[in-house]
C-alpha cells in the first residue's frame, strides 16, 4: 500500500509553479472520461468514476478541501447506486431511457441543494475542514444532487453539473489545483453537449411512443 501512496503523491509535472501529482492527473482524466461515458449512456460510466474518486480523495485531503474530499466518498456510494439503477434500466441490452424531471422532482432537487449546502457549510466551518466552506459545501452538495439525478436518468442533472462547475473552476484555481480547475472548465462544455444529446434522445423516444400509440389506436 505504501508504494502505491508514494506513486500517487509523486510529482508528474509542475504547472504555474504548482506541483501536479499523478493522482490528480489520472484522477481528473477518469473524471473527464466519466462525463464522456455518461453522454454515451454506457454502464462503464460508473466503474471509471469510482476509480477517479479514489485518486482525487487523496489529492483533495492534501489540499485541505474537506468538503471536496468528502464528496469523493459520497460519489463512491452514489456511483454504486447509479450503477445498479442503470443496470436495471438497460436490461437485455436496451438503450438507457432518459427523461425530464417532474415538477415535484425539480422542487425536491432544489430543496436538497439549498438546504444541504447550508448544513454542509456549517459543518465545514465548525470543524475547520475547509478554507472556503460555502463554495466547498455548494460543490459537495451540488455534486451529490447531480449524481443522484444522473442515477435516475434525469436530463436536468446536466444543468446541475453546469452550476457546480461554475463554482468549481475559481475554487480549484485559488487552491492551486490548476489541472482540476482546467478539468472543471472542460466539464462545463461537456455538460452542455451532454444536455443537448440527452434532450434529443428524450424527444426521439417521446416521438416513438406517440407513433406507437397512434398506430395502436388506428
Amino acid at each position: 500500500m505504501s508504494w502505491w501512496l508514494s506513486w500517487a503523491q509523486a510529482e508528474a509535472f509542475t504547472l504555474l509553479g504548482q506541483k501536479v501529482t499523478w493522482a490528480e492527473l489520472i484522477g481528473n482524466a477518469c473524471a473527464l472520461a466519466t462525463v464522456w461515458l455518461a453522454i454515451r449512456r454506457t454502464i462503464w460510466t460508473w466503474p471509471v468514476q469510482l476509480t477517479g474518486n479514489v485518486l482525487l480523495f487523496a489529492v483533495l485531503v492534501n489540499a485541505h478541501l474537506g468538503g471536496n474530499a468528502a464528496r469523493q466518498v459520497m460519489f463512491a456510494v452514489l456511483s454504486g447506486y447509479g450503477w445498479w439503477r442503470w443496470s436495471r434500466g438497460m436490461r437485455g441490452g436496451d438503450d438507457l431511457p432518459v427523461r425530464h424531471a417532474s415538477t415535484k422532482e425539480r422542487l425536491a432537487l432544489a430543496g436538497l441543494l439549498v438546504g444541504g449546502t447550508a448544513a454542509m457549510a456549517a459543518v465545514l466551518h465548525h470543524f475547520d475542514a475547509s478554507w472556503s466552506p460555502v463554495p466547498d459545501a455548494y460543490i459537495f452538495v451540488g455534486s451529490a444532487v447531480a449524481t443522484l439525478a444522473q442515477g435516475w436518468a434525469l436530463i436536468e442533472f446536466w444543468w446541475i453539473w453546469v452550476a457546480v462547475d461554475a463554482v468549481g473552476v475559481p475554487l480549484a484555481a485559488r487552491s492551486g489545483l490548476w489541472v482540476t480547475a482546467g478539468v472543471y472548465g472542460v466539464f462545463f462544455v461537456l455538460c452542455l453537449i451532454g444536455y443537448r444529446d440527452w434532450r434529443a434522445r428524450s424527444a426521439a423516444r417521446a416521438g416513438m411512443r406517440l407513433e406507437e400509440t397512434e398506430a395502436a389506436a388506428a
